[in-house]
């Protein structure tokens, strides 16, 4: 039997979900084909939203609900010809005779296609906690979700969210900016847990410091009513009460459906290849559902952004109806920032833990640079951390994440970095970056210049760094050398630790030797750099030396000031 296009009939693409992927998908294969029959199916009511807009709706710096409105299945008819049918919730699909099947108002409908394009996206992860059917409990996925929401923070004091990541995040400052009470709860050990520990530090420095009480390492076991209100009950028996709840604690790929009409699954995710293609002939897939590679592990999991949904969705119309030879979608580093306030929290690529996970071994620096030259008003601290491949690696100095903190320019170099890691480029070749360069916008060298030249020394050898996490190992088995000045040593210093303010090592390398008794000197200072100095010092005298990455300032964000002493110690500088 010819097929269709043999024929010449049009062809019949059917595009299951709207938002980013499809609707991506779908405008591209409209403007690649305009003969083609392209139906959108899609289960809520918008087709086309800002969702990453919502918990802004919320918090009223959006102020219209229509601003969050994209696209209609009325303006997308009228500008691309696409027939766009919201309200329908496809249910399976028959791969053999290219059908799916839909529910719409309660009834049944059937879609005939050629090709068949699944952007399903995610739903919420609902735990088995007693209580969530509450009607206070709401999760913050569309914009009726942010409608009632916007409309409850109107009448309610207080609230609690369930799930400390990046939408969570948002949802809590949304609601403390409306004036309501607001916790947060999250299982892991801290808020924003892609974060490294030293960064989601000053993340919870900042919701606490505007009033977000912050309930970490600690679940929900319950959601009570009481009356006018709810209490959601802790695992440690605490009790929180609460006008309205927001549920979010992570999402799950939509594809029992795919997945019950041979679609090869993951994890739930759905597995295709470099061009969208899925295990099952003629249907293709991109967006939250679709599992990807990760470029530095290796690992396969959804990454539930924006940006690669969007990109995946125009690489497969160009796979599917392009004439030329098209480009591989390429795997996402996983590029996120997230505002808290004044705080920006942004990150690329692997994490510590992943990177551990995955048995890579890795170096890791940090840096606390300026947002801009320090000799010009307004500057502002970036905590920047970069992991990046030891000598010994295969590519020494290939970086394989970063991630930053600060109030300015934070965005500008975590997307400089990922520029770079999608280049192939290694840490060192962040020296040679040509970025833009004027007082009130950076400085001479920029953070991540500055990154790239300890970045350099580190895969040279010229430096050696020590962690946050070595702490305990470095109190038991070396000497502590702090070489800050002597008014920032009487505001607290490591047990035992050794104070020679680093103008005056050069002239008392016997004390050092002494007190050492043969064990390693691991130096600090507040944030690196007069304890770089110091260890060249030491390194050139014969010393063991090391250097704690990113100083007291990231010693005191990974562990907190519990750790400091403030007894005069006999072998200070006073003595």
């Amino acid at each position: 039997m010819p097929s269709r296009e043999a024929t010449g009939a049009p062809r019949r693409i059917v595009v299951v979900g709207g938002v980013a992927a499809g609707m991506s998908f779908a405008a591209r294969a409209r403007r690649l084909d305009e003969r083609a029959s392209i139906v959108v199916l899609e289960r809520g009511e918008h087709v086309s939203f800002a969702n990453c807009g919502l918990p802004y709706f919320v918090g009223d710096e959006i102020t219209e609900r229509s601003a969050l409105l994209v696209q209609t299945p009325e303006s997308l008819r009228a500008a691309l010809d696409l027939d766009v049918r919201t309200g329908h919730d496809v249910t399976a699909i028959d791969a053999e005779r290219k059908i799916v099947v839909a529910t719409a108002a309660g009834e049944r409908a059937e879609f005939e296609y050629d090709e068949l394009m699944l952007a399903p996206g995610a739903f919420a992860l609902r735990p088995p906690i007693p209580g969530l059917d509450d009607p206070r409990v709401r999760t913050l996925r569309t914009v009726g979700d942010a409608a009632w929401m916007k409309d409850a923070a109107g009448s309610a004091r207080r609230a609690v969210v369930l799930g400390a990541g990046f939408i969570g995040v948002e949802a809590a400052e949304a609601l403390r900016h409306r004036g309501l009470e607001v916790d947060i709860v999250e299982f892991a050990p801290h808020v924003l847990p892609p974060l490294e520990t030293e960064m989601a530090s000053l993340v919870t420095a900042e919701l606490r410091q505007h009033g977000v009480r912050v309930n970490a390492g600690v679940a929900a076991s319950a959601v009570e009513g009481a009356g006018d209100h709810a209490i959601v009950r802790l695992s440690d028996g605490r009790g929180l009460p609460a006008d309205l709840v927001v549920l979010s604690v992570g999402v799950r790929p939509d594809t029992a459906f795919a997945e019950a009409a041979g679609v090869a699954t993951e994890r739930g995710a759905i597995v295709v290849d470099e061009h969208g293609r899925t295990s099952v002939p003629h249907i293709w897939a991109a967006g939250d559902a679709v599992a990807k590679t990760d470029p530095v592990t290796g690992a396969r999991r959804p990454v539930a952004l924006a940006g690669p949904a969007n990109r995946e969705g125009r690489l497969i119309a160009d796979a599917m109806l392009g004439e030329r030879a098209p480009r591989p979608m390429a795997a996402p580093l996983g590029t996120a920032i997230v505002r808290v306030f004044g705080l920006t929290a942004a990150l690329t690529g692997a994490n510590r833990r992943a990177l551990d996970d995955a048995g890579i071994d890795h170096e890791t620096m940090h840096l606390h640079p300026g947002s801009h030259a320090g000799y010009f008003p307004g500057a502002e601290t970036i905590h920047l951390v970069v992991h990046f491949a030891p000598a010994t690696a295969d590519e020494p100095g290939r970086i394989y994440g970063a991630q930053a903190v600060g109030a300015d320019g934070v965005d500008k170099r975590i997307d400089v970095i990922a520029t770079a890691m999608r280049a192939g480029l290694g840490v060192a070749d962040l020296i040679d970056l040509d970025l833009s360069y004027a007082p009130p916008y950076g400085s001479a060298k920029d953070p991540v210049n500055m990154a790239g030249l300890l970045g350099q020394n580190v895969v040279e050898g010229v430096t050696r760094l020590w962690q946050p996490q070595d702490l305990p190992d470095v109190l038991a088995n070396a000497l502590v050398l702090d070489v800050r000045r002597r008014d920032e040593w009487e505001t607290g210093f490591l047990p035992g630790a050794l104070h020679i303010p680093h103008t005056e090592l050069r002239d008392r390398l016997d004390e050092v030797r002494e007190a050492a008794a043969g064990r390693p000197v691991r130096i600090h200072c507040a944030s690196g750099v007069r304890s770089y100095l110091a260890h060249r010092q030491l390194a050139a005298a014969g010393f063991d030396s090391a250097t704690l990455s990113g100083g007291m300032q990231t010693l005191l964000a990974y562990h907190g000031k519990d750790i400091l002493t403030y007894e005069v110690d006999h072998r200070s500088a006073a003595a």
